[in-house]
């Protein structure tokens, strides 16, 4: 393909990609990136909100000063970071669950007799019925790779280029099976029947470990809390008691202690991160 026509080329899947509302970037220039997850102006201003609320709740549960607490407001500067971490690994996750769904129904068109980009643009169809909202995920990459295929691509590198930039396992995994298959001339239909099945196997398994793991992550965030509730119960019941701890070297004792629970905080998220 010339470099006229490979722009061409380019210009109209971007054109095509920007049709079906896909943005990889705030520009909506390019296609997206499943390996960051940029926040909408109001998904930052709302996580920074809530995260110097907490904040700031915190610290005046530790000081009783208004002052050192809005001092602890500074560090709510992380809160869209971890906001974006955990949205992009429930993008990720729910990426991969669509893809199998898509070879299910691959599976199914090339068993039926249909070709290749056939099937492909049957799958659109297919996963419409599970997901009637048009922005997911899954849908619009079958969109981009329709429109691949229409201006002459050939799927294989369609299929790469969604497999470098969703830097998902399992798809890095079909994308290599599938180029390979096409071009030794392998059978589409079995190699992707079984890749279909394993990946199936493999999310099953990791939902089953998921399960476990969620009561663990349930009992960190209790162990967590504990402290703040326990602190907030003594202040109510007992101000006099807990008084000392507000005033002179009180408030070095509880730096220390809140030093201490944001090393807690850190090595729980540490711990906790288990990857599937």
């Amino acid at each position: 393909m010339g470099r006229p026509a490979a722009a061409l080329m380019k210009k109209k899947v971007n054109m095509a990609d920007r049709k079906t509302g896909r943005t990889g970037s705030p520009s909506g220039s390019t296609l997206p990136d499943y390996s960051e997850y940029v926040l909408t102006g109001s998904q930052k201003a709302a996580s920074l909100l809530a995260g110097g609320m907490l904040l700031w709740g915190i610290g005046f549960l530790f000081f009783h000063s208004w002052y050192l607490a809005l001092v602890l407001v500074l560090a709510a500067g992380v809160t869209p970071r971890i906001v974006s971490g955990f949205l992009l690994e429930r993008r990720r996750r729910m990426l991969g669950i669509q893809f199998k769904q898509m070879l299910y129904s691959l599976s199914s068109s090339l068993a039926a007799g249909r070709s290749v980009e056939n099937g492909f643009r049957e799958a659109v169809k297919d996963l419409q019925f599970l997901y009637p909202d048009s922005n997911t995920d899954m849908i619009r990459e079958l969109h981009i790779i329709c429109a691949r295929l229409e201006y002459g691509q050939p799927i294989e590198e369609a299929l790469q280029d969604f497999s470098r930039r969703a830097k998902h396992e399992d798809i890095a995994n079909f994308a290599d099976v599938f180029s390979a298959c096409k071009r030794t001339g392998g059978d589409l239909v079995e190699v992707i029947r079984r890749t279909s099945m394993l990946i199936g196997e493999k999310m099953e398994i990791s939902m089953e470990i998921g399960v476990v793991l969620a009561q663990k992550r349930l009992e960190s965030k209790l162990l967590l809390a504990a402290p703040i509730f326990f602190l907030a119960f003594m202040n109510l019941s007992s101000p006099d008691y807990m008084s000392p701890l507000y005033s002179g070297a009180g408030l070095v004792v509880s730096a220390a202690a809140l030093v201490l629970f944001g090393v807690c905080f850190w090595l729980i998220r540490k711990i906790m991160n288990i990857r599937v």
